[in-house]
């Protein structure tokens, strides 16, 4: 295993290597826009635990964040941002360029 190949995690966005956020992120991708239900039933976290890891993507400028009210229901809608769209692009690039030379 060549040493660069490793030298290279370090330079993943760390924003997009959290576990739950690369999977918000991978759900948005296949997506224009869902509602906070949507995705909390699909990635199965906590409502606590999406809420601060939306944030952090929201600060990132990776998903924009939509909330209004249906009647009398709060309606939370989410959609990937075009720097998401790159961002997550250029993360799976560089996994997969640091398996490649892995093998």
């Amino acid at each position: 295993m060549a040493k660069q190949s490793l030298a290279q995690i370090f330079d993943l966005d760390r924003t997009l290597h959290e576990p739950a956020r690369l999977m918000i992120l991978c759900v948005l991708s296949a997506v224009d826009e869902v509602d906070f239900l949507y995705l909390l039933q699909e990635t199965e976290l906590t409502r606590g635990n999406l809420s601060s890891h939306l944030s952090k993507l929201e600060e990132a400028g990776m998903v924009a964040i939509r909330k209004s009210f249906q009647g009398r229901i709060p309606q939370t809608i989410i959609s990937m941002t075009k720097e998401g769209q790159l961002s997550l692009l250029a993360y799976r690039r560089q996994m997969q360029i640091i398996l490649k030379e892995m093998e």
